[in-house]
């Protein structure tokens, strides 16, 4: 029985679908005006695992994702330009140039990354009939009122607005950004269509002028399209929540008059060396940056599957270090499993099917499911034990069907530096944190990199 944490109710549900045997959920996509960095694919990865699990529990699976190549402007708040515009003008190309470069190059990722694509991919631009249609039904049913430079949604008009975030009109308010718009009702009445510049390089016809729509009707008017008046389950990051899922509840519940989503499921940031991504610190990285520096893609996955999705997860080139390790020693030890010649019992083998299944339908405890495997894989070698680790992989994603034999170090590390390594660790075991930082240091200058792990340590010669 899959339970999952439901961000609109605050607790772990049961999941029940809509339909039986059948799942329904919409992913909020990239708005490709740039690359995607390892943060934005971190989410990518929980929603590829989150489909993994639904799969492995039998349910089939209509799942859409958007790719937002207009309409996205500069902030939140109605203000700036739109993202797609300024990437086209700084780049010298066409919006839809710049939209064909950045999709594509983030599809790439999903395949470096096992990750799945859902199995609808909707362009806001493809749909824009959809959203102008949606937009004069918000102003028919007077949820939606008209402006000089725009459509906007009047929050006041639906009482539950802030449900998701938990925020109220006061609080939003007191939060709202400098008022730019005199016309509107509230500071915190978004757009759903902007009127145009003549200069402005995307735009439609629409009955209220030339225009675009805005970032947050995309979402609902392409999920309502392909998933109905009502869907089992909608994820996305945890920065979405105060602002564009808690629009998207006020649209799609002003269109349909009632709840159309069953789930909101929230994926938490990713910081580096405990602090905030930003291209600003020169901290943001993309995975071919990554390839680049050593790392293969999946060492990159397997690093995101040791945190649980709900919490934030700090990346550190030390920690990406561990999980290369790691998972080599995986796919070496499942490869010894391969061609073992023992006989697991059944029993043995339905236990940790029992725990693998129980940890991922624990709101996606991969972190402990991957416990199980590590704890099943010390097992005599059995090719049962490597049958039962392809099954797992159905979730992990992790191409345990392509376990191979360590590569072995090109130089032996001598018995002294073994030796500083393990006093090093006794010292950090003992809390002597003082001892062990002096020796980690000693090793380094000898050109030594230690890693700690879950199992001990690893070292590294420095190339």
């Amino acid at each position: 029985m899959l339970k999952i944490y439901n961000t609109l109710s605050r607790q772990k549900e049961e999941f029940k679908p809509i339909n039986e045997g059948k799942v329904t959920m919409y992913s909020c996509g990239p708005t490709v005006y740039s690359y995607a960095h390892i943060g934005n694919l971190r989410t990518y990865i929980f929603m590829d695992t989150f489909r993994r699990v639904l799969k492995y529990d039998g349910y089939k699976l209509k799942g859409v994702m958007n790719i937002t190549d207009v309409g996205h402007l500069l902030s939140d708040g109605d203000e700036g330009e739109d993202k797609m515009a300024k990437a086209a003008r700084e780049q010298k190309k066409s919006p839809w140039e710049i939209a064909e470069f950045y999709t594509n190059y983030f599809f790439e990722d999903f395949k470096k990354l096992n990750i799945g694509k859902p199995e609808v991919i909707a362009k806001a631009t493809d749909h824009i009939q959809e959203m102008i249609k949606d937009v004069q039904t918000l102003i028919d049913k007077g949820y939606a009122y008209e402006i000089d430079d725009g459509i906007y949604f009047d929050i006041s008009k639906f009482p539950d607005y802030g449900k998701l975030s938990r925020l109220s009109l006061d609080e939003q308010q007191a939060g709202a950004r400098v008022e730019v718009n005199s016309q509107k009702r509230h500071p915190a009445d978004f757009a759903v269509w902007k009127k145009a510049e003549p200069e402005h390089i995307m735009q439609w016809e629409s009955p209220w002028g030339m225009g675009y729509p805005g970032w947050h009707i995309e979402c609902s008017s392409m999920s309502r399209k392909y998933l109905g008046s009502r869907f089992d389950i909608h994820t996305g990051g945890v920065d979405a929540i105060p602002v564009h899922h808690e629009n998207e509840i006020a649209q799609n519940e002003a269109l349909e008059g009632g709840k159309t989503v069953n789930y909101w499921v929230h994926s938490e940031f990713m910081l580096v060396n405990n602090g905030k991504m930003s291209k600003s610190l020169g901290n943001v990285y993309r995975i071919s940056q990554l390839e680049e520096m050593g790392y293969a893609p999946l060492d990159y996955r397997y690093f995101c599957l040791n945190a649980h999705y709900r919490k934030k997860l700090n990346f550190t080139f030390e920690g990406m270090d561990g999980a290369k390790t790691s998972y080599a020693r995986l796919l070496s030890t499942l490869y010894q499993h391969k061609a073992g010649t023992n006989a697991t019992d059944k029993d043995v083998l339905a236990e940790y099917k029992k725990q693998f299944d129980e940890a991922v339908n624990d709101d996606l405890n991969v972190p402990l499911a991957l416990g199980v495997l590590w704890t099943m894989v010390k097992e005599p070698k059995s090719k049962d034990i490597y049958e039962l680790a392809l099954q797992f992989d159905k979730v992990l994603g992790l191409s345990l069907d392509k376990a191979q034999p360590q590569a072995q170090s090109e130089e032996p590390i001598s018995d002294d530096i073994r030796k500083l390594a393990d006093e090093r660790y006794a010292a950090k075991k003992a809390k002597d944190f003082a001892t062990a930082d002096a020796l980690r240091a000693k090793l380094a200058d000898l050109g030594y990199t230690v890693l700690d792990t879950k199992e001990g340590y690893t070292l590294r010669k420095d190339k």
